[in-house]
């Protein structure tokens, strides 16, 4: 009886050693309430199809981020010796965000914009999305650096708000990153109820001229212009804007077509599913479920709905100094904001609700580059001033 006495007990040690090392013994509620936002992202992209691409590899990440561990094993994204700490280190350095901007290029066709140059003032009213959230933010009591990480979300891209808060407030990348991502998703959302709401049924019906035909020597000549102009402006946007423009001259050259489809296919997929996976992984409960975080997605949201409203009233605007006949569709203001091509696709949506004839895609394609364009702009002027 003994011996089975100290049996039992040599067990009952070792299965309490062996359970405090499992997640069970560590796990909060702050992680169960991670881990059903993370299912919640992979939910609205097979379900829903929101931006599969992005929101499958973040809400998996958010999975992994939230497995509770034992500390010093290096699992965890912050650990430094980490597996995922080193994948972590090309969204801390700034190292994708550049990688994902020259898929882009390889794979955006600038013709709206080129045929039509007035449509980049509609990508630059969309940035006022950002520079409203940035005094919102500062009214709000967030530092300079972090009001100006947050207000990038309203630029709708990914990828430059994780460039510029790995730059002014790398702690709150995570937060800030998720809620570009999410409104990214949220397009096809929250766009369409902001245009029936500003617009009219006259307006919505407006016809615009078909583009012109674009020559291979103009879509030649403007990445190298577009990045020379840009970046002399603001060099603090060479990052972004260099590696965009390039990956446009790889599309465009006509004799680099190997690399431009290396940039816009395997490379740009590797990118999006390391910066997905890794910045998921960052929103570990213990340093991402605080007041801030809340904050973030709040003005998040309002940056949003500003950017997508500054497009469609400058449009409005813009539309009292044209001629009948060369007046602007306010349905393809929305899509000045960057997320490609998604506005745009909801500028056609929303365009045909009206008008089974109308087709705004290509038109709307014009502000909706020129938004990649002006979202990377305003990161470069805000770092040049921050940082």
């Amino acid at each position: 009886m003994e011996h089975s006495g100290n049996f039992l007990t040599f067990v009952g040690e070792h299965l309490q050693q062996f359970f405090s090392y499992t997640a069970f013994a560590n796990v909060t509620s702050g992680h169960l309430i991670m881990i059903a936002i993370g299912l919640i992202f992979i939910y609205l992209a097979i379900a829903k199809e929101y931006e599969p691409m992005l929101l499958i590899p973040i809400g998996f990440g958010i999975l992994v981020g939230n497995i509770a561990f034992t500390p010093g094993l290096k699992l965890g994204i912050y650990e430094t010796g980490s597996v995922m700490n080193y994948l972590y280190f090309g969204v801390l350095q700034g190292v994708y965000p550049p990688l994902i901007f020259l898929g882009i290029g390889a794979m955006t066709d600038f013709s709206a914009l080129i045929s039509n140059p007035k449509l980049m003032l509609i990508g630059a009213a969309a940035q006022f999305g950002i520079f409203g959230a940035y005094a919102i933010a500062l009214l709000l009591g967030f530092s300079p650096s972090e009001a100006g990480a947050i207000a990038i979300i309203g630029g709708a891209d990914g990828p430059t708000a994780i460039f510029l808060s790995s730059k002014l407030a790398p702690e709150l990348m995570g937060a800030i990153a998720i809620s570009a991502y999410s409104y990214m998703a949220l397009v096809p959302v929250i766009q369409p109820p902001i245009m029936r709401l500003l617009t009219n049924k006259r307006e919505r019906l407006i016809r615009m001229k078909p583009p012109r035909s674009v020559s291979k020597t103009e879509k030649v000549l403007f990445p190298i212009i577009g990045m020379l102009l840009t970046t002399f402006i603001v060099p603090s946007g060479l990052p972004l804007l260099g590696m965009l423009f390039f990956g446009n001259l790889l599309k465009e050259s006509g004799v680099t077509k190997r690399l431009a489809d290396t940039a816009k296919g395997p490379l740009i997929d590797i990118v999006t599913i390391l910066i997905g996976l890794t910045v998921g992984a960052s929103t570990q409960a213990t340093t991402f479920l605080t007041a801030k975080s809340v904050g973030i997605f709040a003005l998040g949201a309002a940056s949003f709905v500003i950017a997508t409203t500054a497009g469609v009233l400058f449009v409005k605007f813009f539309n009292l100094f044209l001629k009948e006949g060369n007046k602007i569709n306010p349905l393809i203001g929305n899509s000045g904001v960057s997320a490609v091509p998604d506005s745009a696709r909801v500028s056609q949506v929303i365009g045909l609700e009206y008008d089974k004839t109308n087709h705004l895609l290509m038109h709307a394609m014009g502000p909706n580059v020129a938004g990649v364009i002006g979202s990377a702009v305003a990161a470069g002027i805000l770092l040049g001033f921050l940082s």
